[in-house]
């Protein structure tokens, strides 16, 4: 039986900050990572890149039952004191747009960054570590393959169902039922989206194509490019606004933002000219055609009534469109939902029915957009119960 203070279960972003600060207290921390290696995500981000925070984080940017759960880890570790951290390494790192920073080089070196500070901590990390069960007593009992560990302290840190391909799982939810909390129904987040029957369908043609947009869903909207796939939507837009996407609920589309639809049509008007060309100068060409097509009559400009064309430039500026699925975790950056930060102490990430017992990162009902966020929930989540556990 080997003893420990606190047992991380999770060697992602969460989890090694987690153990990091736990270590810095000369608490004698253990991580189990069921993988070959340690922050499989983390290596993956950004194209290989590691868009590892970003700079204009508020909990405005966050999705939760709770929302305001979050603001209490993010306002003590912020996107300032992760890049001091990145500084201190000497890892070279840019702005690419809307305050995302990503490694000029590799993900790689914040993975080392991260093992560099742990050993510096004591942390020790057991990788092919499989947990069997978990049981509490006067200390938690975790029994592995690697054999059984106990401590004071134990940390859930692993992940949400986003990515099975590099070893998402659903333990942290089974762990938190086991221990009667509340969890909150987990679902893809950040992921494309699937046309279902209807003109969707005729749409999947023109994949590869993308369209400088504001995607629309309920009061949220997000200005970036959507991109055509050969099954529905993917790209920056349609990924921020899937996390708020119900079935059934439809998205709005600004194809034209920043321009006046019905004043370019009516300007036009006098010319004979059709929609198709004229929008291809707003549009890409194939997009522009494929979207008449199924919205405006095959005529010049000239002999459609002024009615048909506010028409047109409403649909132009609010184009709605049905979707019948995401593409599912497979595909998905995050996972939306999970243990119920009602459950947990918004300054210590602690669980309020069974002491010593801590949640952080994906697994907890907090959902950041895209663009670093989620990595700055990870880092502060896990400060907040590394400072404490």
């Amino acid at each position: 039986m080997q003893n420990y203070d606190v047992i991380i279960i999770g060697a992602g972003a969460a989890g090694l900050m987690c153990a990091i600060e736990a270590g810095k207290r000369g608490r004698k921390v253990v991580v189990l990572e069921h993988n070959g290696s340690v922050g499989r995500k983390i290596a993956i981000s950004g194209g290989g890149r590691c868009n590892f925070t970003n700079s204009n984080t508020k909990p405005e940017n966050f999705l939760s039952d709770n929302p305001h759960f979050c603001k209490s880890a993010l306002a003590r570790y912020t996107p300032q004191d992760f890049v001091a951290l990145v500084k201190k390494h000497d890892i070279s790192f840019y702005e690419k747009k809307l305050g995302q920073l990503f490694c000029v080089a590799s993900s790689g070196q914040i993975i080392q960054m991260l093992l560099d500070e742990g050993a510096a901590a004591g942390v020790e990390i057991k990788l092919n570590c499989t947990v069997k069960s978990v049981l509490k007593d006067a200390l938690f009992c975790v029994e592995t393959n690697q054999g059984a560990l106990l401590a004071k302290s134990l940390v859930i840190a692993t992940g949400g169902l986003s990515i099975p391909k590099i070893g998402a799982t659903d333990f942290g939810y089974r762990v938190a039922r086991q221990f009667g909390l509340k969890i909150i129904e987990p679902r893809p987040a950040l992921v494309p989206l699937r046309f279902g029957a209807g003109e969707g369908e005729k749409l999947t043609a023109l994949s590869g194509v993308a369209v400088d947009v504001v995607a629309r869903c309920g009061k949220v909207s997000f200005r970036e490019n959507v991109l055509l796939t050969h099954r529905g939507m993917s790209g920056p837009a349609i990924l921020q606004i899937s996390s708020y996407w119900q079935p059934n609920s439809e998205i709005g589309l600004d194809l034209l933002p920043e321009q006046d639809a019905a004043e370019i049509l009516q300007t036009a008007k006098t010319r004979k000219v059709e929609l198709a060309t004229l929008l291809s100068q707003y549009l890409p060409q194939r997009f522009a055609h494929a979207w008449c097509a199924l919205h405006a009559p095959v005529r010049p400009l000239n002999q459609i009534s002024d009615k048909e064309l506010r028409r047109i430039a409403t649909q132009l500026h609010d184009w709605r469109l049905r979707f019948s699925s995401t593409e599912g975790y497979a595909k998905a950056e995050v996972t939306a939902g999970g243990v119920d930060t009602r459950e947990l102490s918004s300054q210590t990430m602690e669980t309020r029915c069974v002491p010593g017992l801590y949640f952080i990162g994906e697994v907890v009902d907090v959902t950041g957009w895209l663009g670093g966020y989620n990595f700055q929930w990870a880092w502060a989540s896990g400060f907040a119960a590394g400072r404490n556990c």
